[in-house]
Formats: C-alpha cells, structure tokens, sequence
C-alpha cells in the first residue's frame, strides 16, 4: 500500500522527469525537492524552488474490508522578486497552474489516483510584502483504495 511519503517521492519523481513541466525563464527547468517544510536562507530565493511537502492522511472505509485512503501532498513554489512587477509574477503563477496541470495529468503516482487540487490562496501576501519573496502552496489530494 502506498504512503503518503512514496506518494509525496512520486510528485517529486514526476515533476523532475523529462516530460515535467518547464519554467518559461532561467532557469531552464525546475528541480523539485520533498522536505518536511519549505523553508530557506532568504539569500538563497534568488534561484526558484520547488518543494514536496507530505501534509496529510486521511483513511476512511471504502466497503468491507476495504480502507480509502486520501493523502494530502503540498508543493510549493517559492522565488525571490527582482522587480516584483505584473510580468514577474504573471510568469510565476503561470509556473504553478502549469505544475497543477501536469500533476492532474498523471494517471497514477505510487499506486494512488488525483482526487484533486487546491490553491489557496493562490500567493502568499505576507511573503510578497515582508519577504518580497512569491509563494505558492498547491495542495494535491490522491486517493488509494485497498
């Protein structure tokens, strides 16, 4: 049975693979990492990152003697502003949609089905205004039955 830790090394797998989505802007593609929380040195916003974060586990019986389980994975998206102008940002947030799109896309990642995706907010204010930074969080819901 699948976990939400191999569910969360699948998302990363697949968004480092050749056919994941491409940042339209230097750098060329991204590199997605799991850790536990997306935090980093602000002196290293500069380059984007792109982290898979497990959140969550819900199991709930799906019939007799079956158990469905809902993992909840994040991946958030995090890069320091040069300019913080509407072209920056619009190139971001086109980044995240794209990462939504492809993750959607997959048929099954470790053995569990996209259920669906959350993106709320869709940036973060606090770190705009505080950090000058763009975050992002999407929130992937997969379902495994078994």
């Amino acid at each position: 049975m699948a976990t939400v830790i191999d569910i969360a090394d699948a998302v990363v797998a697949a968004l480092n693979g050749e056919d994941g989505p491409k940042v339209g802007q230097p750098p060329a593609g991204l590199s997605a990492v799991r850790a536990y929380r997306p935090a980093y040195d602000l002196k290293d916003m500069k380059d984007l990152h792109v982290t898979v974060v497990p959140k969550g586990l819900e199991i709930a019986m799906a019939g007799r003697g079956l158990a469905q389980n809902d993992a909840q994975i994040d991946v958030a998206v995090q890069r320091k502003l040069a300019s913080a102008d509407n072209a920056e940002i619009d190139a971001l947030m086109g980044l995240v949609e794209r990462i939504a799109e492809f993750v959607r896309s997959r048929d099954r990642l470790a053995g569990a089905a996209w259920v669906k995706t959350e993106n709320v907010p869709i940036y973060s204010l606090e770190h705009m205004e505080q950090l000058r930074q763009f975050t992002s969080v999407l929130t992937f819901t997969f379902r495994r039955i078994g």
